[in-house]
């Protein structure tokens, strides 16, 4: 058994401004609307999934609590073929309602990247430089 991941699912205080945050602000394809209860967009190899928070926690456990916190120790990263896409991507971003959490900038190993959060405050990494990108969109990692 190979080891994976098939899915990212974000929990999510409203999920038709996170569709429209995702899909219409950031340009994520997904044919799935609200009223299926949970969003589905693919990428590259992985399937990113929105799921109301409450309904996430409850899923795990009926003791679990659906109260984020500032920073969950986890981010997610969009890792761009050109430095200029670093911009472009935290420009649209903003634009769609994200808080830009480090304007992008040199980063000290030496690639270029930025945060931002979402409407929830999910982390994102936009960065360029570190590692190869093919032509299916696939991350090498050396």
């Amino acid at each position: 058994m190979e080891p994976r991941i098939s899915i990212i699912t974000l929990g999510v205080s409203d999920l038709e401004r996170s569709l429209a945050f995702y899909r219409d602000g950031l340009g994520f394809p997904t044919s799935w609307t609200v009223d299926k209860g949970i969003i589905f967009f693919q990428t590259g190899g992985v399937c990113l999934a929105l799921y109301p928070q409450d309904k996430l926690a409850e899923d795990v456990s009926p003791e679990f609590s659906p109260e984020p916190g500032k920073f969950s120790g986890a981010t997610l990263a969009h890792n761009v073929r050109e430095k200029a896409e670093v911009d472009q991507v935290m420009q649209l971003a903003e634009a769609a309602g994200a808080t830009i959490e480090k304007p992008a900038q040199d980063a000290f190993w030496g690639g270029y990247s930025g945060y931002f959060s979402d409407p929830d405050g999910h982390l994102w990494e936009v960065a360029w430089g570190a590692f190869e990108i093919r032509e299916d969109g696939t991350l090498v990692i050396p």
